[in-house]
């Protein structure tokens, strides 16, 4: 857990985050990295390195594995170590809090600085790599890729596309990024899937969603994924988060992941509210929302019916 993990950065000498330096900069050559390699990677003494790597197993951060040659490789915990490192050198955070959401993907946790912040950090890749190196995109040129490679490069796309939507599309504000960790300001809410929404509400925020959708269209990203688990609702209007895999209007399947994302959300609340959502065709809504002509559900559903 991130709060551990915050306790053990506490807890380390520089020396033991030169060797876990030394580690990540190996593991961009090799799954595993050469332990005969790691005193020019860390640069350390051999006796140095051998007092480190016994202080990180103790701590989890690394593991070793015995293949050709004696291996060593950083677990999440010690990716997770060396980000919040550079997250407190910079005074982005000052301390960790309770998980706001942990998934398959990625970790959530409520980090303090002079406001209540939100971490997330990426997870792609860890114990499923092979399966995402071939379906995410920015892994496919790449003979060697790590999950360390991929889960930073996840938080590098996602920090790239709320950089660019913000403030102009309802998206969590960017902090701060670093290797897979973003900082972001904590948004209010509850998700699509766990909300209740009253009849008069819902229509409603479908198009308030769909705006939003519409907005980062004009700012030229599809998200790609959107679903009823990455919008959240509150009071004060939406939040449409997890952005890693978002792609730009100009993309070759460009149209069909837009219509893709307005189909899902469409069909999650004609699923939740049928008795109030208008049947429309999703195919026409995802035209309008790429021609900047959408304003509600309703004048589809008046069209099919005329």
């Amino acid at each position: 857990m991130v709060e551990n993990v915050a306790r053990v950065v506490a807890e380390l000498d520089p020396e033991d985050f030169y060797l876990l330096s030394g580690v990540e900069q190996g593991m961009r050559f090799s799954e595993w990295v050469n332990r005969e390699k790691l005193p020019d990677y860390a640069d350390l003494t051999p006796e140095e390195v051998e007092y480190r790597l016994d202080r990180c197993m103790k701590r989890d951060l690394i593991e070793r594995r015995t293949i050709q040659y004696e291996g060593y490789q950083l677990t999440f915990e010690g990716y997770d170590v060396l980000a919040l490192h550079t997250f407190a050198e910079r005074d982005t955070i000052e301390g960790v809090g309770a998980p706001l959401g942990v998934g398959k993907e990625s970790d959530v946790y409520e980090v303090q600085s002079y406001r209540p912040l939100a971490l997330k950090f990426h997870r792609e890749g860890y114990t499923n790599f092979r399966e995402v190196n071939r379906e995410r995109e920015y892994t496919a040129d790449h003979h060697h890729v790590s999950w360390l490679y991929t889960a930073r490069k996840a938080a590098e796309r996602e920090y790239e596309a709320l950089e660019t939507l913000y403030p102009d599309v309802a998206v969590p504000r960017p902090v701060d990024h670093n290797r897979h960790g973003i900082v972001m300001a904590k948004f209010e809410g509850v998700e699509l899937a766990r909300a209740t929404l009253d009849d008069e509400q819902v229509v409603g925020v479908l198009d308030l969603v769909l705006r939003e959708v519409a907005s980062a269209h004009d700012a030229g990203l599809i998200h790609a994924d959107l679903s009823e688990h990455n919008v959240a609702v509150a009071s004060s209007g939406i939040t449409v988060f997890d952005w890693p895999q978002s792609v730009s209007t100009d993309h070759e399947n460009a149209a069909d992941l837009l219509e893709r994302d307005v189909s899902n959300l469409i069909g999650f609340f004609e699923r939740k509210y049928p008795a109030v959502v208008p049947d429309v065709d999703a195919a026409s809504v995802a035209d309008a929302v790429a021609a900047e002509e959408f304003e509600t559900v309703r004048e589809f559903a008046a069209s099919r019916s005329s």
